[in-house]
């Protein structure tokens, strides 16, 4: 089992290695803004399936909604900024709240973040895996399976170590980023020769177009709907944030310049996508990505054509990366704090949060299952998490600037402060205009996740309160009683009374038996072998060892109390697997059933057997 583990992860990691899995600012732009990056792969086309739904001209506001998201996302990325070089240990909004606000705040954004990242697995592979059915339709039939194995393989690599996921990463998203530049590069040539197309009704199907007369408030709040499907652009934005410990020292300014990188690449493609589309004329059709109609307009269904497609599905892909980089790291913090349990606060083998890893993973292959890999219906799950925590922790920053808690300009305080106010005033519009498709379950998910934060809280402190030790009171010896079940009289009971005899004086052996004969010849070789042990004979008229036994241990209680009782088990264990299953396993069955009983402690001598 070691082997195979080590075959999958690579050998153990020293502590002190941990300094070298830390990334130079090209490896942690691809594992940090992954997710950022690869949602130009659907953002515009989930701005234009929302604006089909008004008819052909609205598709034109396309870009004028995709204005304003620029806008957003250079606020934003200001804002961020701050909170990388006030908060070096990392945790993003989640720190910023505990720190600036209070602890409530700080659970809310960070069950808004987990649920976020969870939800960011399952959309960027699913949106992978539909890239990958674009190119190749029979896929389609193998599409939920397809992302389940590819969450499995992520996790895997995750599980390897930062630094090797890193390296893996890092080619297939400069790959996608400058494949999709190459199609905006030609494609604007393209415009500047033959003009602009524009949206026409031919173009769009009879079912798009069909919708033209509606209200004018129900125009609105479509629109308005658009530019919420349109911001699930900025999700991961955050994610450098959460991990600025993983770069390189001086971690804090190289974590703020690749923040830059990111806003810059993200904002040119998902703006270049969205002039082209409308330059071109293109509508959402079923089967096939609005990037993938970009590029075969632009290139031809040619190798570039491909190449595209089989980038945008590795970027897909490893945006999920983005999570398996963010969930660890902001788990073991919270779980630092005694709202998660600890083991998610501890690194594995490969110095790696692994069990946070794992949570992920199981997470998000339910959500990929449930939904059947459909990127459309999780899209309005998405947003409302990443805003939720987006305003939080700009909120938290004005207020702590302020109170001059930390150091600020005048225009630091009014970005952030519109930060705050656009951030929260699109939260409240995706949760209002994707309410009945599923926003609601995030929002009523978020509060259930933090009364579960403080029940583990609660939980905790309590168990602390009970095992605090009195430092005035000097511990004193306690009596131990020692009971031995046996079966009969063997090396393993042997070895076992031997040990008994070394931790208590008060030693006695119990048997349990149905058949009088039996039990008159077992005492008689037990006088003969070892008188000075007590052996005590339970009857048992009903043929099992459990009930009487523990019978037993209910009356030496009540007789002895107030010491504690040693259950010391015989067992002897087999040299192969299968051995086991032709030997009951009386031992293990006893062990389940006094494991929760107070006062009493239950240990097992083993006896390794040759053959």
């Amino acid at each position: 089992m070691n082997s195979i583990k080590r075959w999958l992860i690579g050998s153990p990691l020293r502590t002190k290695q941990l300094t070298q899995e830390r990334l130079p600012k090209w490896k942690a732009l691809a594992i940090f803004s992954s997710d950022a990056l690869s949602s130009v792969a659907y953002a515009t086309e989930e701005i234009l399936l929302v604006l089909a739904l008004i008819g052909v001209s609205a598709l034109t506001y396309s870009v004028p909604i995709g204005l304003c998201i620029l806008l957003l996302l250079l606020v934003v990325t200001l804002s961020y900024r701050q909170i990388v070089h006030s908060f070096p240990s990392g945790g993003g909004a989640y720190v910023v709240a505990k720190e600036h606000l209070n602890t409530p705040s700080s659970l809310v954004s960070g069950a808004a973040l987990m649920i976020d990242y969870v939800l960011t697995v399952a959309v960027s592979i699913s949106s992978g895996v539909a890239a990958l059915v674009a190119a190749f339709p029979s896929l389609i039939h193998w599409k939920v399976e397809i992302a389940v194995v590819l969450t499995l393989i992520l996790m895997v690599l995750n599980l390897r170590g930062i630094r090797e996921s890193a390296t893996v990463f890092a080619y297939p998203t400069y790959l996608f980023i400058f494949s999709v530049l190459l199609v905006l590069v030609v494609g604007g040539f393209q415009v500047l020769h033959e003009g602009w197309q524009g949206y026409h009704t031919a173009s769009i199907s009879s079912a798009q177009s069909g919708s033209t007369h509606i209200g004018t408030f129900a125009m609105i709040l479509l629109v308005l709907r658009a530019f919420a499907s349109g911001c699930s652009a900025l999700t991961g934005v955050e994610a450098i944030s959460n991990g600025v410990p993983s770069f390189r020292s001086p971690s804090t300014r190289n974590a703020g310049i690749t923040m830059i990188w990111m806003a810059v690449i993200l904002g040119t493609m998902f703006m270049g996508i969205t002039l082209l589309t409308f330059a071109f004329g293109i509508a959402p059709m079923e089967h096939q990505t609005i990037l993938s109609q970009l590029t075969e307009h632009v290139m031809g269904r040619g190798p570039i054509y491909y190449l595209v497609q089989i980038a945008t599905t590795l970027i897909l892909f490893l945006a999920a990366n983005t999570s398996f980089a963010g969930f660890p790291q902001l788990t073991s913090i919270i779980a630092q704090d005694k709202f998660l349990p600890r083991s998610l606060a501890l690194r594995g083998a490969r110095l790696v949060f692994s069990n946070g890893i794992f949570l992920l993973s199981t997470m998000a292959v339910l959500v990929i299952v449930i939904y059947q890999a459909n990127t459309h219906d999780m899209i309005p799950l998405y947003a409302v998490g990443v805003f939720l925590s987006f305003t939080i922790a700009q909120f938290g920053m004005v207020r702590a600037f302020l109170k001059k808690e930390i150091p600020s300009t005048k225009w630091t305080v009014i970005v952030t402060g519109i930060g705050t106010l656009v951030t929260g005033a699109v939260l409240v519009i995706t949760v209002i205009a994707k309410f009945t498709e599923g926003a609601w379950m995030v929002t009523l998910a978020i509060p259930l996740l933090v009364l579960l934060f403080y029940a583990i809280h609660r939980h905790y402190s309590a168990i602390a309160k009970q095992l605090q030790v009195d430092y005035s009171v000097q511990p004193l010896a306690m009596h131990t009683k020692v009971i031995i079940p046996i079966s009969g009289i063997s090396k393993v009971v042997a070895q076992s009374v031997s040990y008994a005899r070394g931790i208590s004086d008060d030693v006695v052996a119990i048997s349990v038996n149905s058949d009088d004969k039996q039990a008159a010849l077992l005492r008689e070789k037990w006088e003969k072998w070892n008188p000075s042990v007590p052996l005590v004979i339970l009857r048992s008229p009903y043929r099992t060892v459990l009930w009487p036994l523990m019978k037993y241990i209910d009356n030496i209680d009540k007789k002895e109390p107030g010491g504690m009782i040693t259950i010391l088990i015989p067992q002897f264990i087999v040299k192969r697997w299968w051995h086991a299953l032709l030997h009951n396993q009386t031992a293990v069955v006893i062990r389940t059933m006094l494991l929760f009983r107070k006062d009493i402690v239950i240990s097992t001598i083993p006896f390794h057997l040759n053959k």
